[in-house]
């Protein structure tokens, strides 16, 4: 054990959030630093200094650093990516901007057109083009290419995106065109769609090439200042990066295909949503995580986290797993308004973190779903982020009074507990949705609560959801981070190849699942995984002959598939379509549009140790909170020092440093395993 030391960092916009998990005691602790976002790699490595003077151990001791990132997605939603180039076959040039003819806004005359990365003139035809099966129509030829190498060089290019069509099918043009490239341009950064997203339909294969070719320099900068800074005080640990489908990548991939850190912060939530079903036997989740500007919503159902194929950033289609998950703009930092029809909103706009709600008094001066909290009494003024910052109640209860009561002739706090009420709706909204989308019954879920404005509004969600249990699990401001702490390397591969479900089609289904699994296992060794950690799971798109959508079905670990095999396959296509649309037609022919491969590589994950509770006085005292319409004294626990035996009977307040949670009246609360507060409802 001469590196015990695992830390996990997820950056946020705000904080740099690390959990560290010591191998010796297998302790688990929290830390927080702000973020710096001139170069995220500085607050990384202070953060991972402060702790370790905070917690006792030397930088030499850390062996594995897991971190998650939000570099990718900062740089597509604020546009700071790399000049580029589109190669594509002749004749498809518009693909980006014809898109699928979606309209958002069915009712608008003036549509907001969708975003184009790479415009016009800088998307170049090439003389060549495969059919659907694969063969070749028009042959790619390399002589007449040196055309093509000045129109090219006129752009001025920094990253070239080449999507042909139906490369999937067959990639030999776009390998071919890769090679012609790094002999002609080398240094030349180029992303080849048969690499990234070898996957039917052309728009959403070219977007994702695109983003991930755009976001090579900039991700690669980044890793460069990053691996700069390792090797200060013996600070040299093996470095993986989280991707969005809630494993982790070596630098190596990281850096060749960054579309796969899109959504690499928000999934170590939903991993650590699957980590705790698991450690507390509770299969079915659904994970709620409120920071300051959204509500982001992942189901765990049968301990299993939700992956869909296809996701979206800024209206960006892109064509690659990631964790499922629903987010709308309800924070602590949500504004509440009365429109001009005098009508109480709140959110989507977000004072943000400067100047941020009222309560903060850096200037905010707009009422904020935080102050309402305050202005209930609901935060204490005095021990907000642990008391390293003071709130201001009197601005507070003056900005909703202006702001709100005056508008709606409602005292402070009923125009308080009103902005409360309209967060609380749309909360329930978005957990409603993300359930009866797929056929599900809340009362067979718990909630899990996490994120640092999560537990005020948790119980009271659940109850108009007819939720029963919210699960409040240790250090909810860095749940991410710890979620982050216990992950797996990841890699996942696809092959687009439409096949009737049925066992003429055999020879062929198995052929690429061999494929699959002979490159997955290839992947594996390439990254250093041993031969026994290694874990292979097959899966396939599949629809309905003539739909035009597929569903995900897992397949597990399926080597050489047998007739018995895709019977049960076609069974469960036929359970989760009845699940999800209510019907199934077992006597229509069924079709394998892509076959898919996830590689794991199992991390050691040494046994994180029990919290102790800390030795003081588990209740604090009582604070005067306005509950059913009048100002009551009610309890106020130290979750810290909160022993298994206590129960907390609602209206209560539980206080953490970086979290507060509001048991609403109703309902009790208990310690359970893995340091779990767990609230059941009793009325």
């Amino acid at each position: 054990m001469s590196r015990p030391v695992r830390i996990a960092v997820d950056i946020g916009g705000t904080f740099t959030d690390l959990q560290i998990l010591d191998a010796r005691t297998g302790a688990v602790v929290a830390w927080k630093t702000p973020t710096t976002p001139e170069d995220p790699s500085i607050g990384l490595l202070t953060g991972v200094k402060e702790a370790a003077l905070r917690f006792g151990f030397t930088l030499a001791d850390v062996g594995l650093l897991l971190h998650g990132t939000t570099i990718a997605t900062n740089a597509v939603l604020e546009r700071k990516l790399a000049r580029g180039v589109l190669l594509t076959t002749a004749g498809f040039e518009d693909v980006l901007e014809i898109t699928r003819h979606f309209r958002r806004d069915v009712y608008g005359l003036a549509p907001d057109p969708f975003p184009v990365l790479v415009p016009r003139d800088r998307r170049l035809g090439v003389a060549e083009r495969m059919r659907a099966d694969g063969s070749v129509e028009t042959a790619l030829d390399e002589a007449a290419l040196a055309g093509l190498l000045a129109r090219l060089d006129a752009t001025q290019a920094e990253a070239v995106a080449i999507a042909l069509l139906h490369a999937y099918a067959n990639p030999a043009h776009e390998v071919a065109l890769k090679a012609w490239l790094a002999r002609e341009r080398p240094g030349l950064p180029v992303s080849i769609s048969s690499e990234i997203s070898p996957e039917i339909r052309e728009y959403e294969r070219s977007s994702t090439t695109v983003l991930n070719a755009l976001l090579v320099p900039v991700v690669k900068a980044y890793l460069e200042k990053l691996e700069a800074r390792l090797g200060e005080g013996g600070f040299a640990p093996l470095v993986f990066l989280v991707q969005s489908n809630g494993g982790v990548c070596s630098l190596r991939t990281a850096a060749e295909q960054p579309a796969r850190l899109l959504l690499s912060g928000p999934s170590g939530g939903a991993l650590a949503a699957g980590r705790i079903a698991e450690l507390l036997g509770k299969p079915n989740l659904v994970a709620v995580d409120m920071g300051g500007t959204s509500y982001d919503v992942s189901v765990v159902q049968e301990n299993r986290v939700g992956v869909v194929t296809q996701g979206e950033i800024d209206r960006l289609p892109v064509r690659l797993p990631m964790v499922e998950m629903r987010t709308i703009g309800a924070g602590g930092g949500s504004i509440g308004s009365v429109d001009a029809g005098g009508r109480l909103t709140v959110g989507p706009r977000s004072a943000g973190a400067r100047p941020g709600p009222v309560a903060y008094a850096r200037g905010g001066t707009e009422p904020t779903v935080t102050d309402a909290n305050l202005a209930l009494g609901r935060l204490d003024p005095d021990y907000f982020l642990g008391g390293a910052m003071k709130l201001d109640m009197p601005g507070t209860r003056a900005a909703i009074a202006a702001k709100v009561g005056a508008p709606l002739g409602l005292s402070t706090e009923a125009a308080a507990l009103g902005i409360i009420t309209v967060v609380n709706a749309n909360l329930g909204a978005a957990v409603r949705l993300s359930l009866f989308e797929k056929g599900l019954d809340p009362r067979d879920f718990a909630l899990l609560s996490f994120g640092g404005a999560g537990g005020l509004h948790a119980t009271d969600v659940a109850t108009e959801m007819g939720i029963n249990e919210v699960v409040f699990p240790r250090e909810p401001g860095t749940l991410s981070a710890y979620g982050i702490l216990f992950s797996d390397l990841v890699q996942d591969l696809a092959r687009s190849r439409l096949l009737r479900a049925d066992a003429a089609a055999l020879p062929a289904i198995g052929a690429v699942v061999a494929e699959l699994r002979a490159e997955a296992d290839a992947r594996l060794a390439a990254d250093g995984v041993a031969a026994d950690a290694r874990e292979i799971l097959v899966a396939a798109d599949m629809r309905y002959h003539g739909q035009a959508f597929e569903l995900l079905i897992p397949w597990g670990d399926v080597g050489t598939p047998d007739a018995a095999m895709l019977a049960a396959l076609k069974q469960r296509f036929h359970a989760m379509h009845k699940q999800r649309f209510s019907y199934d037609s077992p006597a229509e022919a069924v079709e394998i549009v892509t076959l898919r491969v996830t590689a794991i590589g199992r991390l050691p994950k040494p046994e994180a140790a029990e919290a102790v509770p800390a030795a003081r006085p588990a209740l604090k005292g009582s604070r005067r909170v306005w509950e059913e319409h009048a100002w009551r004294d009610i309890p106020v626990w130290d979750r810290e020092a909160l022993p298994p035996e206590d129960i907390i009977t609602g209206p209560a307040l539980v206080e953490e440093p970086f979290a507060t949670h509001y048991i609403s009246r109703g309902w009790t609360a208990t310690l359970g395993a893995a340091g779990a507060l767990i609230a059941r409802r009793t009325a």
